[in-house]
C-alpha cells in the first residue's frame, strides 16, 4: 500500500483551501465555518454577547466540514471571518452582508465601528477573495456535486425545532431528494427546511456550481448534533456513500 499523501493547505485572511484528489466527485465549502475576524480587528466590548453564537458562526459546522472532505476525498474551501464581519453567503447587494442588528438589538461591529471605506475593504480584502478561491477550487477539479455544511439553531423565536437535518437546493433536487432519503434512515430530515435554496439562502455554493456547470446541495444539521463528535462520526460516512455512490 502506498503511503497517504498530506493535502496542500493554504490559508488566508479570507479562506482556507485544502487541496486533494482533483478527480474527486465532491468538492465541499463551509461559508460559515468560524467566528474570528482577521488581523487587526478585534470584537468590540458591546458585542462579547454574540461570540460563541450562531450569530458569530454556524457551530459544528467547521467539523462537519472536514470530516466530509476527508471521507470523500475531496477539497475543501472555508471562510476565516465570521459571518457577522462579512456574510460569504449573500450577494454583494444583500442587506444582511453587514449585518447591523440581532434579536433587537445593535451589532457594534457593524454600526457604529463600520462606514464606507470599512465596508469596501471587508469586500476586497475578504468576501471577493473568499469567491475567487472557491472558483479557482471548482475549475481546477472535476468535482460533480459542490456541497456546503451549514447547521440551525435547536430554538427558533421560542420554538423547538423538531428537525435534525435540512438538505437545501434550487435547481438540483433530485440530487437533494436522493441524499434526503439516505438521512431520513436515521434523521429527522426534509428538503429546504428550515430554510430554502430558492430564497437565495445557499447563495456562495449555487453561484459557484452555476458557473461551472456542476450540481449543489447545501446540507443544514441542527447545532446541537452539529457540535457532537458522536454524531459527527455517524453523519459523515453516510453522506459520503450516498455522494460517491
Amino acid at each position: 500500500m502506498s503511503p497517504a499523501v498530506s493535502p496542500a493547505v493554504e490559508r488566508t485572511e479570507a479562506y482556507e483551501r485544502v487541496r486533494r484528489d482533483p478527480e474527486a466527485r465532491v468538492l465541499v465549502t463551509c461559508e460559515h465555518a468560524t467566528q474570528r475576524v482577521p488581523e487587526g480587528y478585534a470584537w468590540p466590548a458591546q458585542d462579547d454577547w454574540l461570540r460563541d453564537t450562531h450569530w458569530a458562526f454556524d457551530l459544528g459546522a467547521e467539523a462537519l466540514a472536514r470530516g466530509a472532505a476527508e471521507a470523500l476525498g475531496a477539497g475543501l474551501v472555508m471562510s476565516r471571518f465570521s459571518r457577522l464581519f462579512i456574510d460569504p453567503n449573500r450577494p454583494e447587494d444583500s442587506p444582511t452582508l453587514f449585518r447591523d442588528t440581532a434579536e433587537g438589538r445593535p451589532v457594534a461591529l457593524n454600526s457604529t465601528h463600520l462606514d464606507d471605506a470599512g465596508r469596501a475593504r471587508r469586500i476586497e480584502g475578504l468576501l471577493r477573495p473568499y469567491h475567487a478561491a472557491v472558483d479557482a477550487a471548482v475549475a481546477e477539479c472535476r468535482a460533480e456535486i459542490l456541497l456546503s455544511m451549514h447547521s440551525f439553531t435547536p430554538v427558533y423565536e421560542g420554538e423547538v425545532r423538531a428537525l435534525e437535518i435540512g438538505v437545501l437546493f434550487t435547481e438540483d433536487e433530485a440530487l437533494a431528494a436522493r441524499v434526503a432519503d439516505a438521512l431520513s434512515a436515521r434523521w429527522r430530515t426534509a428538503l429546504n427546511e428550515p430554510y430554502s435554496g430558492h430564497d437565495g439562502l445557499m447563495y456562495a455554493v449555487d453561484r459557484h456550481a452555476r458557473a461551472h456547470g456542476r450540481r449543489a446541495v447545501e446540507l443544514e444539521v441542527r447545532q446541537d448534533l452539529a457540535v457532537d463528535p458522536g454524531f459527527q462520526a455517524e453523519l459523515v460516512p453516510v453522506l459520503a456513500s450516498v455522494l460517491t455512490g
